[in-house]
């Protein structure tokens, strides 16, 4: 077959896995396919404005356990409603294609979560050839079971939680700790189950405050002089709103979460007379080197993304299912978010061995 030229970008928040994914992509496309490949820079603010560099084997070798991303990355840019100041969103996709004609890109790798992946499908509609690799801490992507950077979050938080044990048992306090997650409470839910977390509060179990107090009072009942709660950031009371920290006008999800964890902490230590504490995790489970599942998921989601492209497969997201990587339509993907649901096993697992969910 020809000669081909690739580009791949990376969007939305960072995460760890991001550059073992670019290394697969790469590496496969030289290595066994002799392709051309190109860095397009900072996401899809690269594509609108002409940011690009060539990607050679040397740039792809030893960056799989480094965090971040060797291409920079945007969660603000938007090709199809792209803000300039003191003006209104305006649709500039046809300059991302021209850019993409320009540089001779024959295919376009997209590793981003679910905003990443909303915008490669229409975007899809003007230039065919896109491929989604699926990445995101939150793992709320459809059509794949897990997202690369998931498990480094998951660990990064239950070793938090070890560390929190030491001094809530010490102080004999209530200790809540805000995770990230946005809209889905996996990270809390799996992270928090890990770390022996004593409450877990999720966004998809609105939570009673009530039975949040009852829990920690039940606990000191039974002797135990301290409890620890998980919150994820977007938890909230049955009947309230999420907390909203800030409003980001110029990005595609406007809303910055936050603040939850400290609500919770004030509420259980007004009604309990438990001395509580809030720690808030922030961009510390984005941070930091890929685990060693995200580092095999990453390289494994590359190497088969890159098969797509030389099938000539668009318009398709690598995914996992099970122990298989397959693949799934970007439109597919995007058509909804993965959420916790109540009944799921996990959360009757927890149940049983103690757990409360406030509700």
């Amino acid at each position: 077959m020809s000669k081909r030229t690739i580009g791949i970008l990376t969007g939305g928040g960072d995460c760890p896995g991001l550059n073992a994914a670019i290394r697969g992509i790469a590496k496969t496309s030289i290595l066994d396919y002799g392709w051309n490949v190109i860095g397009i820079q900072d996401g899809y603010y690269g594509l609108m404005n002409d940011l690009k560099r060539e990607l050679t084997f040397k740039d792809v070798s030893n960056i799989l356990p480094l965090g971040g991303t060797i291409l920079g990355t945007s969660n603000k840019a938007n090709p199809f409603a792209s803000l300039e100041e003191g003006k209104k969103p305006i649709d500039v996709s046809d300059r991302v294609v021209e850019n993409l004609e320009k540089w001779n890109i024959d295919a376009l790798f997209c590793i981003g979560g679910d905003g990443t992946h909303a915008i490669a499908h229409q975007l899809s509609k003007k230039y065919p050839n896109i491929i989604g690799v699926p990445k995101t801490i939150d793992n709320d992507l459809m059509c794949t079971e897990q997202t690369f950077g998931f498990d480094t979050a998951c660990s990064f938080v239950t070793e938090s939680l070890d560390r929190i044990h030491s001094t809530a048992q010490s102080h004999h306090r209530v200790m809540v700790i805000e995770v990230m997650g946005r809209y889905a409470g996996w990270i809390a839910l799996e992270g928090g189950i890990a770390g022996g977390g004593d409450i877990i509060l999720i966004p998809e179990m609105p939570f009673s405050w009530k039975k949040v107090v009852e829990s920690v009072k039940v606990r000191s009942k039974l002797g135990k002089r301290f409890s620890i709660v998980v919150v994820s950031e977007g938890a909230h009371p049955d009947g309230e709103d999420m907390v909203v920290r800030e409003v980001i006008k110029d990005s595609p999800d406007p809303l910055r979460l936050g603040g939850i964890g400290e609500m919770v902490a004030d509420r259980i230590e007004k009604e309990t007379g438990h001395e509580s504490r809030y720690t808030v995790l922030g961009h510390l489970q984005r941070g930091g080197s890929p685990s060693f599942f995200d580092r095999i998921l990453a390289t494994r989601y590359g190497v088969a993304a890159a098969r797509l492209a030389k099938e000539n497969d668009f318009g398709k997201m690598v995914a996992l299912r099970g122990t298989d990587i397959v693949s799934a339509s970007i439109e597919a993907a995007t058509e909804g978010l993965k959420l916790v649901t109540p009944d799921m096993e996990l959360i009757k697992a927890a149940k049983s061995v103690g757990t409360s969910f406030g509700v």
